[in-house]
């Protein structure tokens, strides 16, 4: 994880060319306008606070076009974090669609820090709202108290949301109520699905000597059946449950003790394994859960490429280039390669976000002065601003460009609506709503063979 540099305070003085010596050291030290009439006489750098906002950021780039309506957040709470979180790859926002019409929005509620090294010491707050579209009323609000940093939501397809805090799971609707759902015996610490959301991946904490009780997740599954573990011969305990089981019923189909948490690619038919082939190249092998395997071919990488499946048959490679570029490749369930969409080396930290119908995929990347590597990582003054690229998933069409402000590196604030018309992006103070042209008939295509 990138570290933000924090500098010492200095005074850099520069004399302007008109102006006696005498006059310059007076401005330093009373700090007099002057100063800022002769090209900066010096500038200050201090550490920030908890609570401090960041400075602003020049633009660095436009939309591609212009939204179709803004939303102000300021009016509804919201305020850009501190630079205390930058590099830390918080989740301190999330941004989802529950309709066309109708869009989820919650962030970080700034208040008290527990500094008392209690176990509620990670307690924070976060304000969710239910914003109608176009207007941007709030038809729905309430308040949550949650446990820990990472990512907390996910929205379903079916008008309803994943909530998670610590050990449980609670699912959400439009008023915000909140129902229990599941209870795990660990922290829960990732949460993927399935594009039909029938199955879910979870990986949690649990100690071999973690108890279990009745009503617990996986309560009668405890030996590893399915998923290849981590190999024997790696040092560390099996601390971490990989399991993948129903969304609705949380009765467990397969499950896994692992050493460090698995980001596993699933479809309604099985689990996509990424297995090193020689120095750069991948197999994918797809395990079905009715038993078997099939390799559905290899992708090029220089690091282990990360995979999610956008439809049933349809799928995304996140992979690195040689020069140090990111290379995001769509491939099919038969072997196909799609298309794929190349990101220039000082575009950083991918993240990807999906149109519950498969139509349309986000791809959001930090931009950053210089490319990264072992003599120039990366400091968050190096960030010039966050980009967000739209493809349409069935031909790798660029359908958008925009940025997003503030930077939030932990992601939540893309979504993209059920019907891949229309993306929210947060940025410049307003939820920016932009509205794409109707997914292709190369999509409806792509639906009927899933099916």
């Amino acid at each position: 994880m990138a570290k933000r540099l924090i500098k010492s305070d200095f005074l850099k003085v520069d004399f302007c060319r008109h102006l006696a010596l005498g006059l310059a050291v007076m401005a330093l030290l009373a700090c007099l306008p002057v100063a800022a009439h002769c090209g900066g006489l010096f500038s200050h750098h201090h550490k920030t606070k908890a609570d401090d906002t960041p400075p602003p950021k020049k633009p660095f780039m436009t939309a591609s076009q212009a939204p179709t309506f803004t939303i102000p957040v300021e009016p509804l709470g919201f305020y850009a974090p501190g630079a205390y979180y930058q590099g830390q790859r918080e989740s301190l926002v999330s941004l989802d669609f529950f309709d066309e019409n109708e869009i989820l929005f919650t962030f970080r509620a700034p208040g008290l820090i527990h500094r008392t090294g209690s176990p509620d010491e990670e307690e924070r707050h976060i304000r969710a709202l239910v914003l109608a579209l176009p207007q941007g009323s709030v038809e729905a609000e309430t308040l949550w108290t949650l446990h820990d940093h990472e990512r907390y939501l996910w929205m379903l397809d079916d008008g309803h949301f994943l909530l998670r805090d610590r050990n449980d799971l609670k699912q959400g609707n439009a008023t915000l109520d909140l129902q229990p759902l599941l209870h795990f015996p660990g922290p829960l610490l990732q949460v993927a699905m399935d594009p039909a959301q029938r199955y879910m991946v979870t990986n949690s904490n649990e100690p071999a000597q973690t108890a279990t009780q009745s009503g617990d997740a996986a309560h009668s599954a405890t030996a590893a059946s399915g998923v290849s573990p981590d190999s024997p011969d790696s040092e560390g305990p099996l601390d971490i449950v990989l399991r993948i089981l129903y969304r609705d019923s949380g009765k467990v189909m397969l499950v896994s003790r692992v050493r460090n948490t698995v980001n596993l690619p699933i479809n309604s038919d099985g689990y996509l394994e990424v297995l090193r082939s020689n120095d750069r190249d991948w197999l994918l092998n797809l395990n079905y859960f009715s038993g078997g395997s099939k390799i559905l071919g290899k992708v090029e990488s220089a690091c282990v490429p990360a995979i999610r499946f956008i439809t049933q048959n349809e799928a995304l490679a996140n992979t690195c280039t040689a020069e140090g570029g990111r290379m995001m490749v769509a491939f099919s369930t038969d072997g196909n390669r799609l298309w794929d969409a190349l990101a220039a080396p000082n575009q950083v930290w991918p993240l990807l976000v999906m149109a519950p119908n498969g139509s349309r995929v986000a791809r959001e990347t930090l931009v950053i002065t210089h490319p990264i590597d072992a003599f120039s990582p990366l400091v968050f003054d190096d960030v010039m601003g966050q980009l967000v690229e739209v493809y349409d998933a069935v031909s790798g069409k660029l359908m958008l460009k925009a940025p997003a402000s503030p930077v939030l590196d932990g992601g939540g604030n893309v979504a993209i609506s059920p019907s891949g018309r229309r993306v929210a992006v947060l940025d410049s103070g307003a939820i920016q709503i932009y509205d794409l042209p109707e997914p292709g008939v190369q999509l409806q295509s792509a639906k009927r063979r899933a099916r």
